[in-house]
């Protein structure tokens, strides 16, 4: 991925979200009703610390913060958005592309010249934010 130290994200745009719902339902066992609904008008930050292979992720919405350190492919305890603590292995595709299964929850994160993507799947329910660097 190879951050030069420190790498912040907004959304980019007045809403910054693009959400692709593919037809499916919003009702997920990973992810509450009222957390989906919430996220549609939520702006974050996400802070992005690399040091080789040790990665510090923290993402601040409003009040609330997940802070999460890994190092790729290592298992490690990850924070998620209900509180709840899921182990995990984080493994990069190529220079710019975190993989990480959270139960049924896939996260694919990719930094892109100033942009970062983030694309969480739920089975067929997919949310893609796209982020600007700052």
């Amino acid at each position: 991925m190879d951050c030069s130290s420190v790498i912040a994200a907004a959304p980019a745009g007045s809403s910054g979200q693009v959400w692709d719902y593919r037809q499916s339902s919003l009702r997920s066992p990973e992810v509450p009703a009222e957390l989906i609904e919430k996220g549609k008008d939520l702006k974050s930050i996400t802070e992005i610390v690399q040091n080789g292979n040790d990665f510090k992720i923290t993402i601040t919405t409003g009040s609330n913060v997940i802070h999460n350190e890994f190092t790729i492919g290592q298992e490690t305890d990850f924070a998620t958005i209900t509180g709840s603590k899921v182990k995990s292995v984080v493994n990069l595709d190529g220079a710019n592309k975190l993989i990480v299964k959270l139960n049924s929850v896939t996260s694919v994160t990719e930094l892109s010249e100033n942009k970062l993507l983030d694309i969480l799947t739920v089975g067929d329910l997919t949310y893609k934010r796209i982020s600007k660097r700052i």
